[in-house]
């Protein structure tokens, strides 16, 4: 939960003590991006560590970090201290979303089909769906009540679900010594590939949604941006579960490529869409195949970093994906505020088309990192 809230909670905190809208993406920028080079350090520490010994003060230095943002807001600080406690606060979020997916890779390692670890990716990746449309839904809401409760909101999930998380001993993959030839993840040409061409997927899902948001104004349909929006991430539930459903001969690396072909197809045509009807009803359609993407993606890292160094090797897809979103939204920004939102659109669809030049001209290092743990086994 409190990836898909933070952002949005500090926006809302900032603007209301400062009443600047600028000032308040400054400070969520700063955030994300303090965590996007503070996250892969944390992954190498867990891998290195365990989940739990880095978990438990990570939750609680995230806890504390949400109550000094807060406090310096009402406290009307100066702008600095809101970006100093504000970056803080962003950089000690725990990554819950790589240690979730590291605990499914243990437990389901042992089904040699891997049947079991392409379901629970799947599950994984609806849950995240319906975060994405919960998330910041429940912030819109407690914000209402007072400026500081989406922090608040944000700060108590952070800290009672990684506390929560890191109880649960039997489930938490073992630390595993490092050999003679194990490296940092990102020294794989692999991940440095999957890194760039998610970082381009980040910034074409950020394009979207911003684009949506102006073609539904522009025509005078505000009240739709929600219905548009988890309608789209219907689809791509669905999409999820139909890819965690079937028994696939395909390649992982092709799976990877043609998912994400799919998807660029898919969002291509909204340039062209006549109202917001039509955006609607297709929006379930361009929606289909997020979520196998993602779930090809994140099997691609499981399958081609050495397990050693699983966590930090899902980190770096975090770092990639946030960074990502961050150009995506100011990119964005600019081109609808110039040119409006089917320009946005066409922006979108250019971060698409990018990340599939990137990912398909390495496809034999995804082919590397889709057979990796079978040559390691050999």
């Amino acid at each position: 939960m409190p990836m898909s809230m933070l952002s949005l909670a500090t926006v809302f905190l900032v603007t209301e003590v400062t009443g600047s809208y600028a000032t308040a993406g400054a400070v969520s920028a700063a955030g994300a991006l303090c965590f996007a080079l503070l996250v892969p350090q944390l992954g190498y520490a867990i891998d290195r560590l365990g989940q739990r010994r880095v978990l438990r003060p990570l939750a609680l230095v995230f806890g504390a970090a949400g109550l000094l943002f807060v406090l310096a807001a009402q406290a009307d600080a100066p702008v600095w201290l809101l970006f100093v406690t504000g970056a803080l606060f962003g950089a000690s979020m725990p990554p819950l979303g790589a240690m979730v997916r590291a605990r499914w890779s243990h437990l389901a390692g042992a089904d040699p089909s891997g049947t079991l670890l392409r379901s629970s990716y799947s599950f994984e990746s609806v849950l995240d769906e319906m975060i994405f449309v919960v998330g910041p839904l429940l912030v819109s809401a407690v914000v209402l009540l007072h400026p500081s409760a989406g922090v608040v909101a944000v700060s108590v999930f952070g800290l009672v679900g990684g506390l929560l998380l890191a109880a649960q001993r039997r489930t938490e993959p073992p630390v595993l010594p490092p050999r003679a030839t194990t490296t940092r993840a990102l020294a794989v040409p692999g991940l440095r590939l999957m890194c760039a061409a998610y970082l381009c997927v980040a910034g074409m899902f950020a394009g979207w949604e911003l684009s949506t948001i102006a073609f539904v104004d522009e025509h005078g349909s505000a009240w739709m941006v929600g219905a548009v929006m988890a309608t789209y991430a219907l689809g791509s539930a669905v999409g999820g579960l139909w890819y965690g459903a079937r028994n696939w001969r395909l390649p992982l690396d092709r799976r990877f490529l043609l998912a994400l072909a799919a998807v660029v197809a898919g969002i291509g045509p909204l340039w062209a869409m006549p109202g917001v009807a039509a955006l609607w009803a297709f929006s379930v359609f361009s929606g289909f195949l997020i979520a196998p993407t993602v779930i090809a993606a994140y099997s691609l890292v499981r399958e081609g970093v050495p397990p050693e160094t699983l966590t930090e090797g899902m980190t770096w897809m975090s770092t990639a994906v946030g960074l990502g979103k961050a150009l995506g939204v100011l990119v964005a920004g600019l081109v609808i505020e110039s040119h409006g939102a089917r320009w946005g659109y066409a922006f979108t669809v250019g971060c698409g088309l990018l990340a599939l030049a990137i990912a398909a001209s390495g496809f034999r290092q995804l082919r590397a990192m889709a057979v990796a743990n079978l040559t390691r086994a050999a």
